[in-house]
């Protein structure tokens, strides 16, 4: 870090056989700061990463919502938009079925796995969020806050 100091001197002369010598003594600042636009372009960036993941798991939990409801309420089969709505939900709800086994009563039939997918899908997005929090740029002020607050 040493040689990352830089000193300048300058020297006058006045009319007088007499020499002013004045040093400037010029240090780098401690944390190397990004560009306030560079900072703004990642985090929003980052702010539509979360935007997308928020929205995916949202539009998986619908679907997975549907699923449950319609299986609950023993929903025809036969019927467009409930074959439909299985067909889609059933690569999302398929890597956990028969972790439990359903709860069937007359044509209702409640899906345990499809719960189960829907928490681990959340836990899953919630991961991802937490992730980003680590490429996310912060300031100085906010290192030490929190570093205060820890302490």
């Amino acid at each position: 870090m040493a040689e990352d100091i830089t000193e300048i001197k300058e020297t006058t002369t006045v009319s007088n056989p007499q020499e002013i010598i004045k040093t400037t003594t010029t240090t780098p600042p401690p944390v190397k700061l990004e560009h306030p636009q560079q900072v703004f372009n990642k985090k929003k960036t980052i702010f539509r990463t979360y935007q997308i993941i928020w929205y995916m798991l949202a539009v998986l939990e619908i679907i997975l919502g549907f699923r449950m409801v319609l299986k609950a309420l023993g929903a025809n089969q036969a019927s467009d938009f409930t074959s439909f709505l299985y067909a889609l939900s059933d690569p999302l709800a398929l890597p956990f079925s028969g972790i439990l086994a359903s709860t069937v009563s007359g044509a209702s039939i409640f899906e345990w796995s499809t719960l189960i997918a829907a928490v681990v899908y959340a836990i899953i997005a919630y991961g991802l969020i937490s992730l980003m929090q680590f490429i996310k740029p912060v300031t100085q002020k906010e290192v030490e806050r929190e570093v205060d607050d820890v302490a």
